[in-house]
């Protein structure tokens, strides 16, 4: 696909790795604009409530964290600026997710990230509906346990932490500050 397979669908293309996030070089930007990262977003998603959450990210990364960030969509059917359900456009080519989620392990600046995942890490898990209406509530009410990720997606996520910890962060709901 590319750029162009977006317009008039009323969809962004929205990053899964922000732009803002890879500017250390003009290499590693460019990387963010392959469409292998882009996905449709409903405009309100990824202009608010999306970017609202990648902000925060900064500011826990600016507090002396490092994140491990893992991010996607899910299911079919979006609700664009077009209005209606669009389930896929470019001939079929491009599906619109219905759901969009991120997960993130936030870490003190350290080595050996897997074996200092314990307990008391805090993660992240979002869980948003692709539409025009998700900026209605703020990112924090769109928080999730990581299981219900797993759950939906199918996908086992930190897998490289022991299964006792795993349990543990997996089964919890962030109720930490979203600001």
């Amino acid at each position: 696909t590319s750029t162009s397979n977006y317009t008039n669908t009323g969809f962004d293309r929205g990053h899964q790795c922000p732009s803002e996030d890879r500017d250390l070089n003009s290499t590693d930007n460019a990387a963010t604009f392959l469409m292998t990262n882009i996905m449709p977003q409903a405009p309100n998603l990824n202009r608010v409530t999306w970017v609202d959450l990648e902000d925060y990210c900064r500011t826990l990364i600016n507090s002396g964290n490092e994140l491990y960030i893992m991010a996607g969509g899910y299911g079919s059917g979006g609700t664009g600026s077009n209005g209606g359900i669009t389930y896929s456009f470019a001939s079929g080519k491009v599906n619109v997710p219905a759901r969009y989620w991120k997960v993130i392990v936030v870490l003190p600046v350290g080595s050996n990230d897997a074996g200092r995942v314990s307990a008391n890490t805090r993660v992240i898990a979002v869980d948003m509906p692709n539409v025009q209406t998700v900026n209605s509530q703020p990112w924090g009410n769109y928080r999730v346990s990581i299981d219900a990720i797993e759950a939906a997606t199918g996908y086992d996520f930190l897998s490289n932490v022991s299964t006792t910890i795993q349990s543990s962060i997996e089964a919890t709901v962030d109720n930490g500050p979203t600001q």
